[in-house]
């Protein structure tokens, strides 16, 4: 089991319960910190006296206070610390549930595993603890369901060209005029807002733009 394990977490609570899960498994040597500039410098030191971290336990979102802090969140944490020791493992312990994100952690970032804060997170964490001790990756079940739901989606004809009018630059008000040119039905714009509405709540998209360059990347429009 990993040895030395660093929790970068601003809230006491779940800092406290991610503390109580490590101890549960016979993981004392522990460091938390509320602060993503104080979590690097913890790593920095700790390869400098050639003691370095096994594992970055760190929350996504951290709220901003008096304390002012050149690193803002953590996904930046994750991408700094990457480049000064690519080796360390990392779970990412957070309320975020976009697919779209969580991809992005893994795929680009290069996170081995992910937890959401939610029922049973405890456990979950510890079955991310011993995942990745084995060498493997993992999500919680509802991440991984999630993510299901985004790669199985069908995109319908009249999706494919509400989208294509989107990356053509049309305004979404506008819409309904080009699908009557076209003669596709329903073309009403309350019809188009529930399509992209479904399409973005099923993908994990806040916005148009992002569910726009999502369809471009793997090469529906």
């Amino acid at each position: 089991m990993f040895k030395k394990v660093l929790i970068a977490e601003d809230h006491e609570i779940a800092n406290i319960s991610v503390q109580k899960t490590l101890q549960e498994l016979g993981i004392i040597d522990t460091k938390y910190v509320y602060y993503c500039d104080d979590a690097l410098s913890w790593v920095r030191n700790a390869l400098r006296d050639d003691e370095p971290y096994d594992l970055l336990i760190t929350d996504l979102s951290f709220e901003d206070d008096y304390n002012k802090q050149r690193i803002s969140g953590g996904m930046e944490l994750i991408k700094e610390i990457a480049a000064i020791q690519p080796n360390l493992k990392v779970i990412v312990f957070s309320a975020e549930n976009r697919s779209s994100i969580i991809e992005e952690l893994f795929n680009k970032y290069g996170v081995q595993g992910y937890v959401r804060k939610a029922r049973r997170d405890a456990q979950h964490l510890k079955e991310a603890l011993y995942t990745l001790f084995e060498g493997r990756k993992y999500q919680s079940p509802d991440i991984k369901q999630a993510i299901r739901t985004r790669n199985s989606h069908d995109f319908s004809a009249l999706d494919v060209n509400i989208l294509s009018l989107l990356a053509e630059g049309v305004l979404q008000k506008n819409i309904p005029y080009h699908l009557q040119e076209r003669n596709i039905k329903p073309s009403g714009l309350s019809s188009i807002e529930k399509r992209l509405g479904l399409m973005k709540d099923l993908l994990g998209f806040s916005k148009n733009e992002q569910l726009v360059a999502y369809c471009k990347d793997i090469g529906l429009i």
